[in-house]
């Protein structure tokens, strides 16, 4: 495979305000998926800035789209360590799970792939019917317990098909058939479950405010639902995406008769697995734009309107990047701006259309590719490409200042 050298531009790359004042530049980008973490994609951005800016005040913000990855971006720009919990993986095996506490001790994150994600049980045969979430409601048990104010449970790389009730349960409910029995976990529970007992709820679970970090907008069942659409990649069969879906619509159905909150058709709810389901119904939970979430969590907005630049990057800058991922976060928060400082994107490989990124705020995006390369080579290369190319892109904005 390889990788060919792209770029899209405006025609003239917007000025910073004038004056005799250090260059201010913002560095936030996400990851770059299977070479760089997010920090050390800021760090080496932020070192080519320096190269030729010395005097520069450079703020280095990781950013993440609210999934896998999210934790260790807002870990590096709270400067706390990740803290630690035993629990369970999405087959009911013991697991030790990572979460966050904000350095002021409001915030608390959960990603729900730390506990319940598909890659810890990939051992094994997947288990469509049984994989549940059950640890991460224990790590967000945790979490409460930690005395936060505010709940963000990143959600992403999900095995499981249980609605969020494997959540609801590590907090405390209980899932109940006709008899009054604990029903099993996973998706082949819900379609057992005839009652919600919630008596021995977490006691802060309803006092906190829980926002759930989504990228999808698909209901809880039917031909878009979670079933149908995510089933198939957590090892479901025909006859279980169908099992899966009715067991869905049974446990919407009890969810709004018992917690009077109808959450079939609720854009995103079927993200995860559907956790959104039973977070939204029995938390009261709110479901926003993950790099959105993360950009609040770490005041992004009021480090952009400071800035003179501002830098951003992915693994691939295309489609999907200016539809709700970091790129499109970080453009929409600079043309929010009273000076709009220039966003400029640094990518692995760049196939939007210059117009298209003009439209999301992007002044300008580039490859970090010299030319047709082969990706194994080009990703071990990438810090010192991305050192090079945010020092031209420093150079091109100094000189445009004078």
């Amino acid at each position: 495979m390889s990788s060919s050298s792209s770029s899209t531009a405006s025609t003239s790359l917007p000025t910073a305000p004038p004056g005799g004042d250090p260059l201010r530049v913002v560095v936030a980008p996400d990851s770059f998926k299977g070479s760089l973490s997010a920090a050390e994609v800021a760090s080496a951005v932020a070192d080519g800035v320096r190269a030729v800016a010395p005097g520069a005040h450079v703020s280095e913000l990781p950013m993440a789209d609210g999934g896998e990855g999210t934790l260790d971006a807002l870990l590096a720009v709270w400067g706390v360590p990740a803290r630690e919990v035993v629990t369970v993986d999405a087959i009911g095996r013991p697991r030790t799970a990572r979460y966050g506490v904000s350095r002021d001790g409001r915030l608390g994150v959960v990603e729900l792939a730390e506990a319940s994600g598909l890659p810890h049980v990939s051992d094994v045969a997947q288990q469509p019917l049984r994989a549940h979430t059950r640890g991460t409601g224990e790590a967000a048990a945790a979490v409460l317990d930690a005395g936060v104010a505010e709940v963000l449970v990143c959600l992403g790389g999900s095995a499981s098909t249980d609605g969020g009730a494997g959540i609801l349960t590590g907090l405390g409910a209980r899932l109940l058939d006709e008899r009054g029995a604990p029903v099993p976990d996973g998706g082949e529970g819900l379609a057992r479950v005839a009652s919600l007992d919630l008596s021995g709820l977490h006691p802060r679970a309803r006092e906190v405010s829980w926002r759930l970090a989504v990228d999808v907008t698909n209901p809880l069942h039917g031909e878009r639902g979670a079933a149908h659409v995510f089933g198939p990649q957590k090892g479901a069969a025909p006859a279980d995406v169908a099992f899966l879906d009715a067991a869905l619509r049974r446990w919407a159905d009890l969810l709004e008769r018992e917690a009077g909150s109808p959450v079939a058709d609720v854009p995103g709810a079927g993200a995860a697995g559907g956790v959104p389901a039973g977070l939204v119904a029995v938390l009261g939970a709110q479901l926003e734009p993950g790099a959105r979430l993360v950009a609040d969590a770490i005041g992004l907005r009021d480090e952009i309107h400071r800035a003179d630049l501002v830098v951003t990057g992915e693994g691939s800058f295309d489609s999907q990047s200016v539809e709700g991922k970091v790129a499109d976060a970080v453009g929409a928060l600079a043309a929010e701006a009273p000076h709009r400082p220039p966003v400029v994107v640094l990518a692995g490989r760049v196939v939007l259309p210059a117009e298209r990124a003009r439209a999301a705020g992007i002044a300008a995006a580039f490859s970090i590719a010299p030319g047709p390369v082969e990706l194994e080579d080009l990703m071990g290369r990438t810090r010192s490409r991305l050192v090079d190319l945010a020092s031209t892109v420093t150079s091109l904005v100094l000189a445009s200042r004078r």
